[in-house]
């Protein structure tokens, strides 16, 4: 999987679709850690106790898949391969 630092480069680039790309794989990155994270919390294997409450967390990513969906669907009007 990419890291976050991997995105840099289509951050900062002048052409909107690769700026989009790397923001599309930068929430999906963030997304699949809160992911991790949460299926870790509700298994027992967690190795700290979040500080936020866990129906936040969870409809935090709630948010973040919908977030997703929508760039995907974005993307396939505008013609933006995201792989």
């Amino acid at each position: 999987m990419a890291e976050l630092k991997d995105t840099i480069d289509d951050m900062l680039s002048l052409d909107y679709k690769e700026r989009f790309r790397a923001e599309y794989n930068q929430l999906k990155i963030r997304y699949t850690k809160l992911e991790t994270m949460l299926n870790k919390l509700f298994s027992g294997k967690l190795d700290f106790k979040p500080t936020t409450p866990t129906d936040m967390l969870a409809r935090q990513k709630m948010y973040m898949l919908s977030y997703l969906k929508t760039l995907e669907q974005r993307a396939r009007y505008e013609g933006i391969d995201l792989d």
